[in-house]
Formats: structure tokens, C-alpha cells, sequence
């Protein structure tokens, strides 16, 4: 009887190669995770925080102009900030807030510029000089798509022409303080830390200034720290993607770092 028909047993070597797509996944992944490389970590985390704060700021945007519960909670704790106000408190808010108006914080982002400069971190004098005065266009802008009208109060602390959201103080707060933040955080010494975070404080502070003098709601700052935070995050990744490709093709760093100094990412 004959016997049945078997498998034969040379087999195409090629049904036992692996799928090569996993395999260029898995390097795809690792590349975005390398903290080296031109395209590696550093874009990687400032994409996601540009996207994070880009679609944050778009929820809460929606929820103001469809008047959701942000807006009752807006009027809501307006109101219990100036029933509640003091002169003592409210001279302090005044003074931070005149502090970090547009004078302010165009001189202080001069300064800023100007200690990069000195010293030689050029990186982030680049940064700086797009950050500091496009965020301030950004938020010009953004208050002429929204038009919001600002807190209405019998007596106010602040009559105001302009619109309110998103708050232009607090939004140049965050890009500065915000920058400032980044460049020290960079070091390990204690004393950077420390500093990154009184920056993080002082756009709180900035913040609670608008809301006190009855200049902005909680939704008008809460929008402008996450637009500022989107558009630093933008500045950082750009700038970081360029600087290098520009290492990676073997042209000098724009930052030559001083001794014992970091250089720029």
C-alpha cells in the first residue's frame, strides 16, 4: 500500500526569518528614548508636552466659550476675591503685578538675554530671544480670537480696555520664569533647585495678582500658563532639534560653556 504524502522537510528558510517590522519598531522607540541623538529624548518629551498643554489649553478654551461650569466658578471666585481684599494685600499684588507687566518682563528678558550672553550660553540666548517676545505676540493674538470681556465689579481695583482671556501677565510670567526654570535645572547643586522652583512660585504669584485685582478669572490664567507653557516647550525643542543636527553633522556647538559648566542640550 503506498504510504501517504509528507511534509517535506526542507522548509523555505525565508517562513523562518522574523517579521522585520517589530524589529525597526523597537529601534524606532529606542531612538526616541536615547538621550543622544539628534532626534532622540529631548524631542520626544517636548512634543509631548507640546501636545499635552496644546490640547489642555483647547478643553479649557471650549469650556469658556460654550460658558460650561469653569465660567460659573470664574465669576464665582472673583467675586470672593474682591469682597476680600485689603489695602495691605492689595498694594503687595499691585506691586507684583506692575513688576511683571509688559516693562517688566521686557526688561527682565533683556537681562535675561543679556547674562546668557556673558555667559556664552548662546543656545539659550536663541531661546530666549524667540520666547520672551513671541509669547507676548502669542497672547496679543489669542486675546483677539476670544475677546473675552474681563471681571465687572461696582467699584473695581483695575479698569482695563482689553480683553481677558488669556492673561497676558501670567503668560509672560510662565515664559519667563518658565525659561529660567529650564536653565537652571540643568545643574545638580541645590541652590539651582531651589531657584527653579521660587520661579515656579513666582507665576503662581503672578497669577493670584490678576485674579486679586480683579483684572482676569481662574480660567484666564489657568489658559495662559498652559499656551506659555506649549509655546516655551515649542522654542526648547526647536532650538534643541537644530542645535543637534547641527553637532551631529560635526559643526561647532552655539554654547561654549564655561569651566565645570554643562553644555546645551
Amino acid at each position: 500500500m503506498d504510504k501517504p504524502p509528507q511534509a517535506s522537510e526542507n522548509v523555505d528558510e525565508r517562513t523562518l526569518e522574523p517579521d522585520p517590522l517589530p524589529a525597526r519598531w523597537r529601534r524606532f522607540v529606542a531612538a526616541r528614548l536615547s538621550p543622544e541623538g539628534e532626534f532622540g529624548l529631548y524631542l520626544t518629551v517636548g512634543l509631548a508636552l507640546i501636545l499635552f498643554a496644546a490640547l489642555a489649553f483647547g478643553e479649557l478654551a471650549e469650556d469658556v466659550v460654550d460658558g460650561d461650569t469653569i465660567t460659573v466658578l470664574d465669576v464665582q471666585l472673583a467675586h470672593w476675591f474682591h469682597m476680600r481684599a485689603t489695602p495691605g494685600f492689595t498694594r503687595v499684588m499691585f506691586f507684583i503685578t506692575h513688576w511683571n507687566g509688559i516693562v517688566g518682563s521686557g526688561i527682565m528678558g533683556a537681562l535675561l538675554a543679556l547674562w546668557l550672553w556673558r555667559r556664552r550660553a548662546r543656545y539659550w540666548l536663541i531661546v530666549c530671544l524667540i520666547a520672551v517676545p513671541g509669547g507676548m505676540l502669542l497672547n496679543v493674538a489669542l486675546k483677539n480670537v476670544f475677546q473675552r470681556a474681563r471681571p465687572s465689579f461696582d467699584e473695581p481695583l483695575v479698569s482695563l480696555a482689553t480683553y481677558s482671556f488669556p492673561s497676558g501677565h501670567t503668560a509672560a510670567a510662565t515664559v519667563f520664569y518658565g525659561l529660567l526654570a529650564c536653565y537652571l535645572l540643568r545643574g545638580a547643586t541645590s541652590w539651582r533647585r531651589r531657584v527653579a522652583v521660587a520661579a515656579a512660585g513666582m507665576v503662581a504669584l503672578v497669577a493670584l495678582s490678576r485674579m486679586v485685582l480683579g483684572a482676569h478669572y481662574l480660567s484666564d490664567v489657568l489658559a495662559a500658563t498652559l499656551e506659555s507653557c506649549a509655546w516655551l516647550a515649542v522654542c526648547i525643542t526647536a532650538v534643541s532639534a537644530l542645535h543637534r543636527r547641527r553637532l551631529a553633522r560635526g559643526k561647532p556647538s552655539w554654547s561654549r560653556p564655561r569651566h565645570g559648566e554643562r553644555s546645551a542640550p
